[in-house]
């Protein structure tokens, strides 16, 4: 394999390992917190650590077995991210969920005096782009007892997290992949084939 990111060969990926590195899905941050550790590869010689593309492929496919349990209405996804917007969106209406684009309301798994003002939801699993910008979505789900499935960066802490993603979560082309992925990954198991492409989750922002 050329280039000096990976050098490894994935059994029975997703896409070729070459697809993941094209999308930036293994760049991490110049940071690294405990509980990411066991996902990196190693650090590169400018600080960036590289996290481990075999952990991700792996990882995409346990989260869709995970998220296949549960009826399509009641999969639930968040992202505070501008980049992860467009993708999550994207993932929600191609596997029949729900998502809560940009703010996440206080409350809205939590109070429900919100569900007048159409804002209560009550989903039974929550997918959340970044640990960091969704916390409030991860504390109202912890407190709701609704399990959580995240991607995580190099940075991110894991507590209360129920299944990690390792991947790079704020680039557009990386959340772009992981959530066609996910999808595409969660709608075979249902047995639904769907055209969908890395493309149709990128958006020109």
């Amino acid at each position: 394999m050329t280039g000096n990111e990976l050098e490894i060969e994935l059994k029975e990926p997703l896409i070729p390992v070459e697809e993941y590195l094209a999308a930036g899905v293994h760049i991490g941050t110049q940071q690294k917190s405990k509980d990411m550790m066991k996902f990196i590869y190693r650090v590169r010689g400018d600080g960036l650590y590289i996290l481990d593309i075999q952990a991700t492929d792996e990882r995409i496919k346990t989260a869709a077995k995970f998220l296949a349990q549960y009826e399509p209405a009641k999969v639930l996804v968040v992202t505070s991210r501008q980049y992860g917007q467009y993708p999550a969106k994207m993932f929600a209406d191609a596997v029949g969920g729900m998502a809560v684009i940009g703010r996440f309301i206080p409350g809205m798994l939590t109070n429900q005096r919100l569900h007048g003002l159409n804002k209560y939801i009550e989903p039974d699993v929550i997918v959340v782009t970044d640990p960091i910008g969704d916390t409030q979505a991860i504390n109202e789900a912890v407190q709701a007892g609704i399990p959580i499935v995240a991607l995580c960066d190099t940075n991110n802490m894991t507590k209360y997290i129920d299944l990690v993603i390792p991947t790079n979560n704020k680039g557009r082309k990386a959340l772009s992949m992981i959530y066609f992925l996910l999808t595409k990954e969660l709608l075979r198991l249902r047995g639904v084939t769907t055209s969908l492409t890395p493309e149709d989750f990128e958006t020109e922002l």
